[in-house]
This record gives structure tokens, C-alpha cells and sequence, in this order.
């Protein structure tokens, strides 16, 4: 676990914050004025909240924003008796939205963040002000899910290698020496900004996975892949007409290897029909790394004209 106050050479010097509601000690940004409208922003594979942070120095001046690291990942505990399911995710953010009482919350979700994201919408959807999907898959019901996922995973070097290494055993053993390994997971999923890579950048990826012990959160994730093991939120009738009346915002980075636009984006799309899409051609898995500014100018416009 990374120390709380490392702040990596002053690029993420954002105060740590604990809640122990999950289960867990399970670390959050919380950043802006207090009574100011709620953003709460979700990482995935293999990362944490220091993926925000350009978007949230660009908001914090007037939005609260809100990041935790998922349990396994970041500045968060990773404990050796828990699985580490989507539901399970889900199970502990609903707990921290819950202790904070966050309300009318705007959701910016990346990878994994994004079924996490709307399995806390399918559960609370009077708590959702606004979705934002940056690379993240949006599930909420829709038929042709499991098509959409097993289509992406043919075509995906980052899923092929899970599979093939689930079948030969080698998946634990690789994904335990994640923090040494980092870089060349970042590249097989799609990271093209070489320019940001520095010691501190490789410190602050590498670090939450220093040993096998604290690997568990990225082992499970792609473990439960392989076995089937992750559980979609379904939500209701009510949930559904609420969260489709939502504002939502579509951001892709075009160079993703890992969750490619033709199959995600239509997904997106067909959820929200008339929200704004926006491709960025060159950027890849991580644009929040590869085009920070674009990311975070188009997010605060869109948070700005829906206030």
C-alpha cells in the first residue's frame, strides 16, 4: 500500500482521506468545496485515482470532487481474505457514497469504473446527477451484453493474454510481479503519451504493487474475467427511466486496445441516444494520460453547461 502521504514528487498533492465502511481502509480524494456539486470519479485496471489528476485540479476550484481507490489498488488496502468480483466493487462504493452521504453526483468512469459506476446508478439512481463515460463500459441492462464482451475479447491483446494465461497457470504468477511489469500492462492496453513518463509517473503506477500480496486487486479483476465470476448490476424499470433522463457524456480515446470503440461506443449510445460522443484519435486506453487537457476541458464544458 502506498504511503498516505507519498505525493510523488508533487504531482498528486491532493490530502488522503480514509473511510473504513467498506470493510476495509479504503482511501478517497476529496477535493473542492463541500456544498459544491458532486463528481465522483472511478478508475479501473490497473489504476488508481492518481489517473485523475489533471481533471481534478481542473475542477476543484468549483466542484467537489470525490476519488476513491477501489479496494486492491492505489492508496486502499488490499485485504488477503476478499474477493475481488465487480460486485464486490460495487458493494464497497455504495458504502462510501453512502458514509458521505454524496448527492446529485456527477459520474466520470474509466475502464472497469464504468460497470462499477452504473452498478451504484442501478442501486441509487436518485443520487445521479449526470453520467460520463471515458473509456468505460457502460452496462445497465441492455440484451447483447455478453455478445459485446466476448466480440471485444477476440480482439483484444489484454483479454487474449488473461485467457491463455488463466489456461496455463501463469496468471497469478505474472500479474504478482505487476509493480515491476507495470509499464508494458499500461502499453498492452493502449497508453501513447511517452512524454509523461518520468520516475515519479512509474513510481506512482508501480507502487500500489510492490509484492504478489498487494497484486490481489489486479489479479482478481482479470481472474474474474476468465472464470466468469463478475456479476452486472441489473436495474430496475424506475432505474433505468431515470438514469436514460440523465445528461451523459461519451469520450473515447480511439488507440484503446484493450475496450474498443466499436463495441463499447454503440453501447454507450444506445443508452443515451442523444448525448454528446467524442473521439480522440491517438489517444488510446488512457487518455486521461495521453490527453489530459483535451480530457479535462471537455468534461468541465459539459459539467458547465448542465449545471
Amino acid at each position: 500500500m502506498i504511503p498516505a502521504g507519498l505525493d510523488f514528487d508533487g504531482s498528486f498533492p491532493y490530502a488522503p482521506h480514509f473511510s473504513n465502511a467498506p470493510g476495509f481502509r479504503m482511501h478517497y480524494v476529496d477535493e473542492g468545496p463541500r456544498d459544491g456539486e458532486v463528481v465522483l470519479c472511478l478508475h479501473g485496471e490497473p489504476t488508481w485515482g492518481y489517473l485523475f489528476r489533471h481533471l481534478i485540479g481542473t475542477l476543484r476550484g468549483r466542484y467537489r470532487v470525490v476519488v476513491p481507490d477501489h479496494m486492491g489498488f492505489g492508496k486502499s488496502e488490499t485485504p488477503q481474505d476478499r474477493s475481488y468480483w465487480l460486485q464486490d466493487h460495487i458493494d464497497n462504493l455504495e458504502r462510501l457514497v453512502l458514509e458521505l452521504d454524496l448527492r446529485g453526483i456527477t459520474l466520470v468512469m474509466h475502464d472497469f469504473g464504468g460497470p462499477a459506476g452504473m452498478g451504484l446508478a442501478a442501486r441509487h439512481p436518485d443520487r445521479i446527477r449526470r453520467v460520463v463515460s471515458v473509456n468505460g463500459p457502460t452496462p445497465f441492462g441492455q440484451p447483447g451484453l455478453r455478445e459485446i464482451l466476448v466480440a471485444n475479447a477476440q480482439a483484444a491483446p489484454w483479454f487474449q493474454w488473461i485467457l491463455k494465461a488463466a489456461g496455463d497457470g501463469s496468471l497469478e504468477q505474472v500479474l504478482g510481479q505487476l509493480g515491476y511489469n507495470i509499464l508494458s500492462t499500461l502499453k498492452l492496453n493502449g497508453f501513447e503519451n511517452h512524454a509523461v513518463i518520468s520516475d515519479a509517473w512509474l513510481q506512482a503506477y508501480g507502487l500500489p504493487f510492490a509484492t504478489p500480496a498487494e497484486c490481489l486487486g489486479a489479479i482478481g479483476w482479470a481472474r474474474g474475467f476468465a472464470d466468469g465470476a463478475h456479476s452486472f448490476e441489473t436495474p430496475d424499470a424506475a432505474a433505468v427511466q431515470a438514469i436514460l433522463a440523465r445528461p451523459a457524456l461519451g469520450i473515447w480515446g480511439m488507440a484503446d486496445r484493450t475496450l474498443q470503440a466499436e463495441h463499447f461506443l454503440p453501447q454507450f449510445s444506445g443508452l443515451f441516444p442523444a448525448a454528446e460522443v467524442h473521439r480522440l484519435e491517438g489517444a488510446g486506453h488512457y487518455c486521461f494520460e495521453d490527453a489530459p487537457e483535451r480530457v479535462s476541458e471537455l468534461i468541465s464544458g459539459f459539467l458547465d453547461r448542465t449545471s
